[in-house]
């Protein structure tokens, strides 16, 4: 698979990345750890050298079970994880935490559960309202001068957030969620990005599986699937957003191609500095995903794409409204 590098810095990664969540966390019950391992390292010997995790995945399993996938190849891979939470007794309630002492505290555990000296980019998971952004990039500025940290990165962060963590510590990557059904980024994240030469790594650029074409209006989702609780994901919803899935379906047919590569060849041919990490529990899956690097977007074809989407109103939000809240700050 051919390379980008995330913004201005030097760190170069597949041209898709893998999102590892949903093998330990928020779409139904976690996937045999066996099973897990074998499709990271399935994803690795298909070009794959970008693998995202995080603590709160799980919490923590997802670490451990990407920590040893890849410890065969630990050189040859990035590995980003992520910071910024403590847990309730029961693991399940999730408390905003990035002070600093609680950074190197999660850092340590990282590093454990990955079986690394190092990580390759750390993200702040959410931004805290309750302690300067300063306070958090001068933290992880410190532990990259330490050499447990190579490249700092944030999550769903503002514009104005963004810039005064690049002021102090120079921000590599933003992961957020961007796809051909949720285009907010574009309006002052993505400018802002290419102005401070910081890449953009889009989860569920998918659209949480929508955009494969196989989520019906009669889908069902279980209570620990995180879609359940989606308002986009709301029986009403998916009907209503149907037929932009199914003019990416034409679209697709006529290339000979998946909707599913289009959507991640559209958001390859937006930027060089983009990498999505699409994520999966399935190896066919997964070999389609990552074969929609070598699809080829023409310009016809983006207008295509363009004509079908940009007047789309999509219905439903992304995020239910107490998770909305932690967003965009």
């Amino acid at each position: 698979m051919k390379k980008r590098t995330l913004g201005a810095s030097n760190l170069e990664v597949s041209t898709l990345g893998l999102g590892c969540m949903g093998l330990s966390h928020g779409y139904g019950p976690a996937t045999d750890r066996r099973q897990a391992v074998a499709l990271i390292r399935a994803a690795a010997e298909r070009g794959v050298t970008f693998f995202d995790t995080a603590e709160v995945y799980g919490p923590y399993l997802n670490e451990e079970v990407v920590g040893e996938a890849l410890a065969p190849i630990r050189n040859q891979v990035v590995i980003a994880t992520k910071f910024g939470f403590t847990f309730g007794a029961d693991n399940k309630q999730q408390n905003l935490n990035s002070r600093p002492a609680h950074i190197r505290q999660a850092v340590e555990g990282s590093l454990k559960r990955l079986q690394t000296d190092v990580i390759d980019l750390l993200y702040q998971h959410r931004v805290d309202p309750e302690v300067p952004i300063e306070d958090v990039a001068g933290t992880v500025k410190d532990l990259i001068a330490e050499g447990k940290v190579k490249h700092f990165g944030l999550s769903e962060a503002g514009a104005q957030t963004i810039r005064r963590a690049h002021a102090v510590q120079a921000v590599t990557a933003l992961q957020s969620e961007y796809s051909l059904w949720w285009r907010e980024p574009e309006a002052e994240i993505i400018p802002t990005l290419e102005e401070l030469g910081i890449g953009l790594v889009p989860f569920s650029p998918l659209g949480k599986g929508f955009l494969t074409g196989t989520i019906k209006e009669d889908a069902s989702f279980g209570s620990d699937d995180f879609r359940s609780v989606v308002p986009r994901f709301s029986t009403d919803a998916i009907r209503a957003n149907q037929a932009l899935v199914a003019q990416l379906g034409v679209i697709a047919k006529d290339k000979g191609v998946t909707p599913a590569q289009i959507a991640l060849a559209w958001l390859l041919a937006q930027k060089p500095w983009i990498v999505p990490i699409p994520g999966t529990t399935k190896l066919h899956r997964l070999y389609e995903n990552v074969t929609a690097a070598d699809v080829d977007l023409s310009t016809s074809d983006l207008g295509k794409i363009a004509a079908a989407f940009d007047a789309a109103q999509v219905q439903g939000d992304r995020y239910p409204a107490a998770l909305q809240a932690r967003v965009g700050r």
